[in-house]
């Protein structure tokens, strides 16, 4: 993890993948919960796939987040497309609209993850800075010790 942008989109990422547990255990509970899964069965494979991929994201592989983009892109951007087709025939329902958001945010979050990883992969958290550099990496500066010398750390 390089930067705030790269926290922000794992941790809403994560937190979508926490919000499709919430989804997937009201439904099964068959408590009633204003989201409901696409398709049970797939949703809980892809929970299991998204954790894997969250936790490669995390190491900021690029495999990972090509994995979570196809896989949400596969899930969630069916369900734009089948939605939209719905708005053109003017068949669409009020429950629908909240589908469509969700599916939207799943497709976002995963496209935004998998640009941030590929054009970012490499990238350091601490850049180098010339002002401090000729001091902190310099070994001149270095304190010298000698045989008497105290090395003792004193920790209380």
């Amino acid at each position: 993890m390089t930067s705030l942008f790269s926290y922000l989109i794992t941790m809403f990422g994560g937190l979508f993948w926490i919000l499709r547990i919430v989804v997937a255990i009201t439904y099964s509970m068959d408590i009633d919960f204003p989201i409901e899964p696409l398709d049970f069965n797939i949703e809980i494979i892809l929970l299991f796939v998204t954790l894997f991929c969250i936790i490669l994201i995390i190491k900021r592989n690029l495999i990972g987040a090509l994995i979570y983009f196809i896989t949400y892109g596969l899930y969630f951007g069916t369900d734009l497309y089948n939605n939209f087709v719905n708005i053109s025939n003017n068949q669409i329902g009020v429950t629908d609209y909240l589908s469509i958001f969700i599916s939207l945010v799943g497709v976002i979050i995963s496209f935004l993850t998998f640009l941030d990883i590929g054009l970012n992969k490499n990238r350091t958290g601490t850049p180098r800075d010339k002002k401090t550099d000729w001091f902190y990496k310099n070994k001149e500066y270095d304190r010298k010790f000698d045989e008497r010398s105290d090395r003792n750390q004193y920790k209380f």
